[in-house]
């Protein structure tokens, strides 16, 4: 199984993977046609599903665990798409929590690698084009999904949401968490050029629940939703939260609550399942999509008591997750200026005020100074690095130079990250807190040194 299971990898990392390559330098370089007939090879399965679609530039994956939590708490058989994946890609396929087993992967790997192969041998413009990494992982969440018998899947988009891949079903509803500025060459340079390609996961006469109160993407959200008659129940104005933060001054990490009211339910007060006021506002979109879903699909509605259990139980990695104490390691995969800031404040309100070690690295497409001016006034020391498995790692000297110029403050640069942790458990000493951040890549690798975890690598040819 072990060979079988690594030469699927092999083969999967060797289609042209945008998480890997960066993704090209326009949006209308991706297409959904590809998609829509690898699916139909394979009899649609996304047809018999269920599916809550979940885009956004921040909270998407958050909103997505947290409605997946409650849904399977509810007794609802309950599958979750997300990527990236942190260490093994059977992650981005659970059912009811639990990742597809590699037996699974090999399995359905197999069978969208046959469909694929057809295609190739009998179209010549697939063959020219032929189908990504990202089309074919997602086809096999799909036809996973289908084969376990899910009522539920709640389906997070990749990157935007028009021409996403995801982007070929028809949803029971769709979810926009938040707009905030990412990705823009493929997305566009404006808080409503953005939430333009977001909003392209809205479907005809579909409902739809969105997070964003800022006026100019909230605007463009309403204008495709009137074009495509979708009735949208809005953050503000159809439901609304407070975030409760924990009472200082704080001894260890503590999670708050939230007080949740929509048009139909009075949910009141949950504890938290992850830290941050930013998880306030996605758990009020979580159940705000709990009531929309409840209205279209009676079958599937849960109460409060399900919520709470499904919100107690939640673990979503390298989301502030702390991953020891003396000194306190927190990583998160804060990847844009819009997470940095939303960490920041998460260390600030919900982490005890101690000296802290940021251990620092980010991606080339990214916004480092950006990223770097939220976080480095909490810092008392910065380590730059970088991940090891991924190219489109920023050199930790680039890191190192933006932190000078930033705060007149050197960092320490360790291209290891595990080396880079460990200088920074010495630097922070006992009392204090160390902060993995600036990537999922890097959050994965930080995770996989704390917790002695065996990646598997795939040896794959140069992407095609």
């Amino acid at each position: 199984m072990l060979d079988a299971y690594q030469d699927r990898l092999d083969y999967l990392y060797g289609r042209l993977n945008y998480e890997t390559v960066g993704m090209p330098p326009a949006s209308t370089d991706l297409r959904l046609g590809r998609m829509r007939r690898l699916l139909r090879r394979l009899d649609d399965p996304q047809r018999s599903l269920r599916i809550i679609h979940v885009a956004g530039t921040k909270g998407k994956g958050s909103t997505a665990v947290m409605l997946a939590a409650a849904l399977t708490a509810g007794g609802r058989r309950t599958g979750l798409y997300s990527s990236p994946h942190l260490h093994r890609l059977e992650e981005r396929y659970q059912v009811d929590g639990t990742p597809a087993t590699a037996g699974e992967l090999v399995d359905l790997a197999d069978e969208v690698r046959t469909a694929v192969e057809a295609m190739e041998a009998s179209d010549s413009s697939f063959r020219l084009h032929g189908a990504t990494f990202f089309e074919i992982t997602t086809a096999m969440g799909l036809l996973h999904f289908a084969r376990k018998g899910t009522d539920v899947v709640v389906l997070e988009v990749g990157m935007g949401g028009r021409l996403d891949s995801t982007n070929v079903v028809h949803p029971v509803l769709a979810v926009i968490t938040s707009i905030a500025l990412d990705h823009t060459r493929q997305l566009g340079n404006t808080l409503g050029a953005i939430a333009m390609e977001k909003a392209g996961i809205l479907k005809r006469s579909r409902p739809a629940v969105s997070g964003v109160i800022d006026d100019e993407p909230r605007r463009a959200i309403l204008r495709i939703a009137a074009l495509r008659r979708c009735p949208v129940r809005e953050l503000g104005r159809d439901f609304r939260f407070e975030a409760i933060p924990p009472a200082r001054p704080l001894h260890r990490p503590s999670p708050g609550s939230v007080t949740v009211r929509t048009w139909r339910t009075d949910w009141g007060t949950f504890t938290l399942p992850l830290l941050g006021r930013h998880q306030a506002h996605n758990a009020a979109v979580a159940l705000a999509t709990l009531d929309v879903l409840a209205e279209q699909e009676p079958t599937l509605a849960i109460g409060r008591e399900a919520v709470a259990r499904g919100f107690a139980s939640l673990r979503w990695p390298a989301r502030v997750e702390v991953l020891g104490e003396s000194p306190w390691i927190v990583v998160d995969g804060a990847h844009n200026v819009a997470s940095a800031e939303a960490l920041a404040e998460t260390l600030r309100d919900y982490l005890p005020e101690v000296r802290r070690t940021l251990v620092f690295g980010t991606t080339r497409d990214k916004d480092l100074r950006g990223q770097l001016r939220s976080l480095l006034p909490l810092f008392q020391d910065v380590i730059a690095t970088r991940y090891r498995d991924n190219p489109r790692s920023v050199p930790l000297e680039d890191v190192a130079a933006a932190v000078l110029d930033l705060s007149g403050r050197p960092a320490a640069t360790v291209a290891d990250p595990a080396e880079a942790i460990e200088l920074a458990r010495r630097q922070a000493g006992g009392g204090g807190l160390v902060c993995v951040t600036g990537s999922l890549f890097l959050a994965a690798e930080a995770r996989a040194a704390l917790l002695g975890l065996e990646e598997p690598r795939p040896q794959a040819a140069a992407p095609r």
